[in-house]
């Protein structure tokens, strides 16, 4: 039986062991998560750490995927990848190998204690809002509108397209 496929977007970032490598690598592992296939992927961004001070830039960027997994069967598997590239949780805002956050899952809302749809903060993030923009121009986050009305909010927060690194 073939399972419906359903769009998602997710935001990789990584800020030690070699940044762009490691969401690189993410990419290419989001390709291969069973029931699921990467459509596509935006540039790499650098910016500055959300938090804490004195941590290395982060590299990010955004993959639309479609699944056919449910949402948190999907959200399971990305916490499987992050696992696998050594992802840890010490403390808030710590530095990471690798954080994958599922922003969107079709057009859900979902309020749970493991899950939050839209993904609460994507549109305060110019690391987030600006990389969806560059896959999905026409992006439109649930309950907010259009992801392009949020590039006011966005646009003192610093964040550079990586030039010669196509995703």
């Amino acid at each position: 039986m073939n399972l419906p496929m359903r769009p998602a977007f997710v935001a990789l970032g990584a800020n030690l062991a070699d940044p762009v490598i490691q969401v690189r690598a993410a990419l290419e592992a989001l390709a291969e998560l069973s029931g699921s296939r990467l459509l596509r992927a935006s540039s790499l961004y650098r910016s500055a750490p959300v938090g804490i001070r004195g941590q290395p830039d982060f590299i990010n960027a955004v993959a639309a995927v479609e699944t056919s997994c449910g949402p948190q069967e999907f959200l399971a598997a990305l916490f499987d990848v992050e696992a696998r590239f050594g992802r840890r949780r010490d403390f808030h805002h710590a530095p990471r190998t690798l954080d994958l956050d599922l922003l969107l899952f079709d057009d859900l809302v979902i309020d749970s204690t493991r899950l939050t749809l839209p993904h609460p903060r994507m549109h305060l993030r110019a690391f987030v809002i600006v990389p969806l923009l560059e896959i999905a121009p026409q992006c439109q986050i649930p309950g907010r509108g259009q992801a392009e009305a949020w590039l006011p909010a966005v646009s003192m927060q610093p964040i550079a397209r990586l030039v010669g690194q196509p995703a």
